[in-house]
Parts: structure tokens; sequence; C-alpha cells
């Protein structure tokens, strides 16, 4: 068997890459650990409770993949997004209205998206897919790879010009590659799952952050939000044993009114908070992509975002270099990638971790600069049409 471009890794941003590089002429094998699914299993695992904020920019990337359309009748408009710290006396709220927009994006259960991938992918004309399958181990020839691969059916073998690790934060392609990273732990965990409310949302997103971590609140269908508790991993275990009502009290707790009251709870499920950075996005014919390349904290609701936009740069080199009838997988057109991706990936991973370390301290002086902060940006027209800018994923994409 052979391919132009091999992906390990079939959940969000791997499947995306996949549907960005649809119609380009160049062949693609996705090397799933998954066993075939119907459409209605989704991309990914079905049993993921996130609910993916997602920016206006990236709606527009999935409208142009053709996956947008199915994943809309299950999507939620933001329309407002409020940020805030408990006792801290400013808070930002940012109005789509007020800015001449519609929305600043829309929140989709990420199981949604998945199924909105899963449909596209069934209509890739060049797609071929190994499921289940686990990539062993590969070696480099001249002008490609060969990959040996691990299936139900027995080994094979697979030559690719270009091999992309999708497969994680705990990616087994970057660690075999050779590719340190830079790792740190929060000792948090993020819960996450569904509330029912007593009162429209209206479209309004919330972060609030606390002492010791934050809680999202994202808009979704009907009187329902999603939301996001992160805490000390410590804390997590224990409000993870509590019933629902006890959870859903401290959750109204942390969060407050600005809701109405929390009705129900839908099924709960915790993930523990890491940020992984790649210290490089190339090897030998191999490039990183989404979690794989970095793991950022949810703060920000930035992960998926950033590993899409990972996937349609690196498709638009891709097939750029493959039209100008070079390799696709030398170590200059894979650089190009690592280059455009450098600006964004670096401003995001950055200010994740400096949202993390200013609003979760308790120090007295800088939370009046934090207030004073908060409470310029309120009032300053075009430094909140900059936030919203950057909050809707755009950014820039550095030298071509």
């Amino acid at each position: 068997m052979a391919c132009d471009v091999a992906i390990v890794g079939s959940g969000l941003v791997g499947s995306a890459l996949a549907c960005a590089l649809d119609g380009s002429g160049l062949s693609v094998t996705l090397i799933e650990a998954q066993a075939p699914q119907s459409p209605a299993g989704g991309v990914g695992n079905a049993l993921d409770r996130r609910n993916l904020a997602l920016a206006k920019r990236s709606v527009e990337t999935l409208s142009r993949l053709g996956v947008w359309s199915q994943a809309a009748t299950q999507s939620t408009a933001i329309r407002d997004v409020h940020v805030s710290r408990r006792g801290d006396f400013a808070k930002l709220r940012l109005a789509a209205g007020d800015l001449g927009l519609e929305a600043f994006g829309h929140t989709v259960p990420a199981p949604v998206l998945g199924e909105a991938l899963q449909t596209r992918l069934g209509a890739c004309a060049q797609l071929q897919r190994l499921q289940p399958a686990t990539l062993a181990d590969w070696h480099e020839d001249a002008s490609e790879l060969r990959l040996d691969i691990e299936t139900a059916d027995g080994d094979c073998s697979l030559t690719a010009r270009v091999l992309v690790a999708a497969d994680g934060t705990d990616s087994k392609t970057r660690e075999r590659a050779g590719i340190g990273v830079a790792r740190h732990d929060y000792a948090q965990t993020a819960i996450v799952g569904n509330v029912s409310l007593d009162r429209e949302h209206g479209g309004r997103a919330f972060e609030r952050f606390l002492d010791d971590g934050l809680v999202a609140m994202l808009p979704l269908a009907g009187r329902a939000c999603g939301f996001v508790w992160a805490m000390p991993a410590d804390q997590a275990r224990l409000a993870m044993d509590c019933d629902d009502t006890g959870f859903l009290g401290g959750l109204q707790d942390v969060f407050g009114s600005r809701l109405g009251a929390f009705r129900r709870l839908g099924k709960r499920q915790a993930w523990p908070l890491r940020a992984v950075t790649a210290n490089q996005l190339t090897a030998p014919r191999l490039v990183l992509v989404g979690n794989a390349a970095q793991t950022v904290h949810p703060v920000g609701a930035q992960g998926f975002n950033l590993g899409l936009r990972d996937a349609v740069t690196l498709a638009e080199v891709l097939v750029t270099a493959h039209n100008e009838v070079r390799d696709i997988g030398c170590v200059d057109t894979l650089e190009r990638y690592a280059r455009r991706r450098q600006p964004d990936r670096e401003a995001t991973v950055a200010t994740s971790d400096a949202l993390v370390a200013l609003f979760g301290s308790s120090n007295g002086m800088l939370r009046i600069a934090r207030s004073a902060a908060l409470a310029a940006a309120e009032r300053i027209p075009l430094l909140k049409r900059g936030l919203a800018r950057r909050g809707m994923g755009y950014r820039s994409e550095g030298v071509p």
C-alpha cells in the first residue's frame, strides 16, 4: 500500500486534516486506533462529554470543509462573553452586537462535531482508513517513509511521503520520533458536563476565575449550558464522588446566580489538566498537529480552535507544494508549516499560561492591578474589539 499523507489519529483534528486534503490530488490514509463505527458513532470518543466553544474563524473553516452544515443543527450561538474573578471588583463583558457581529462563535457538543466529521470523511474520494490499526514503527528512505502497521487482520506495510502525528497529548508517534516536550502539571482537574437552567441563557458565555481554578459556562440548545469546572485534583476526586444534588449545589455556589438556578445535572466527566508543548513541530518527513503539538489549559477555550488552525495550515502548505511539483515531505516544506504556525502557537500557549497565573493569584496588589485592567478593557472600545478578534481566532499566521 502507498499514500501521499498518512495521518495517525482520527480524532477531531486528524479527521479535519483529512477533510481539508480532500480533492487536492493527494492520497490520504487514516490510521485509527478505534474500530469502524456507524456515522452515528462519531469521530473519536463518542462518550466525550465536552462542549466545544468554536471561534468564529473555526466555524468558517468547518463551513469550507463541508462539515458545519450538519454540526450547525445542534449548535448554539455565543452572543455575549462575560469574564470575572471571584472577589475582584471589575468584570469584562463583550457583546457581539456592540461590535457589529451576529456571534463570536458557536458551542457544539464534541460528539456532534465528531458525527459531522464522520459523515464528511465518508465522502472523501482519495481516503483510505485502516481501523483498528496501530503504527508500530517506520523507516526512512530517500523520498518516503515505510510504515509498519498492526491491524486486526495482521501486520502490513504502508509507504507515505509525509507522516502526520495527530494522536493526542500522549502521542506515541511524537515519542518514537524523538521529539521532546515541555510539560507543566497544573495539579488541577476539569470536570465537564451539562446543566439545565430555570431561565433562558440568551447566548451568554461566562468565564469566572476562582482562587483555585475556574468555572466556565457555555450556552447550549434550550435552557441548558455546558460547564467546565477546574479545581485542585484532590477536590475534584471528592466532587466526582458527590451525588448530583451535592455537586449541583457546589457548582451553583462558585458560579453564582447569573444564569438563575441550576435545575438538573447531566453526566460528568473528569479531565486532568496539564500543558504539553512539543519542542519542535517536525522531524524527517513527520509533522505534529493538534494536541500532539501542544495541549493547553482550557482557559479561553482555545485547544481545538488552535488544533484546527494547525490542520488547515498544514493542508495549505502540502497542497501548495503538490501543485508546484515540490516534495511535500522535504525539510523545506515542513519547516514552512512550522514557521507559519509559530506566532499563533506561541501566543496562544503563552496567553493560556499567563491567564492561569494572573487570575489564579490571590495577591492583593495583583488583584488591584487585575481589576484595573479589566475595568479599562470594559471602557475602551478599541481594546474590546482587539480582545474579541483574538478570541474569534483571527491571529497572525506568520510568514509563508
